[in-house]
């Protein structure tokens, strides 16, 4: 039977062999079903896998928040054909802060193998860099966007790191990075850590952990730049 693979793309514009291993071109280039977050983001970074592929006799199915979930089933009928499906998240690896993991768990109820391909992955690279507890994390995702619910879920994550020497994991959209960086010089004890990590693997890729008080002297421009931000102690 065809499987599933799982297709890590690149944090941004980055070389893709540099964070793309070789091998793993083969087998891009034998799918021609792709389910994407974007499907321009898509295209785009199969054009950087092989500039000379045939982008128009491939077949795109999105997925993402306006996606009607009872149609997910069929997204991998091409599997029924003998034909491999990819899926692809708008940047790193699928299925993690992704909606890809909705197809990858019907691909496991109907016994179709899921392959994961290695690739970057900005939650990891930004805690292996961080310098703080690895043993014991939480990826949280998105805070609350109301101002008074997102402080009160950081100082709640923040007491974490104490009471259970977990770091905490978090990840903004770009636009509304700065806001978030300020909430947690606002709410976080001066001696908490908070690690900051912007455009991994990129030219301009920017990771440093200091305290919050440490931070309060200049905080970096994280606006509208792919960031991940880790409180830890």
């Amino acid at each position: 039977m065809a499987k599933v693979f799982l297709i890590p793309v690149t944090l941004g514009e980055s070389d893709i062999s540099t964070v793309i291993p070789e091998n793993h071109r083969k087998i891009i280039l034998s799918i021609s079903h792709f389910i994407v977050e974007n499907i321009r983001t898509a295209r785009r970074f199969l054009k950087k896998v092989d500039k000379d592929i045939d982008i128009d006799s491939l077949t795109f199915y999105e997925l993402n928040k306006h996606t009607n979930k009872n149609q997910l089933h069929t997204y991998i009928e091409p599997i029924k054909g003998g034909k491999p499906v990819g899926i692809m998240s708008e940047a790193g690896c699928p299925g993690v802060a992704d909606p890809g993991a909705d197809v990858v768990r019907i691909a496991h109820e109907k016994g179709i193998q899921v392959v994961p391909l290695v690739g970057p992955s900005s939650i990891l690279l930004a805690m292996m860099a961080s310098g703080m507890n690895g043993q014991n994390f939480a990826f949280n995702g998105y805070l609350p966007i109301k101002k008074a619910e997102k402080i009160k879920e950081i100082r709640h994550l923040e007491s974490r790191v104490y009471n259970e020497n977990q770091s905490q994991v978090f990840i903004e959209a770009p636009y509304r990075n700065q806001a978030l960086l300020e909430d947690f010089i606002n709410a976080c004890q001066p001696h908490t850590l908070l690690c900051i990590a912007c455009d991994i693997t990129l030219e301009t890729e920017f990771i440093q952990t200091k305290p919050i008080s440490a931070w309060k002297k200049k905080l970096p421009e994280v606006q509208k730049r792919p960031a991940i931000f880790i409180l830890g102690k």
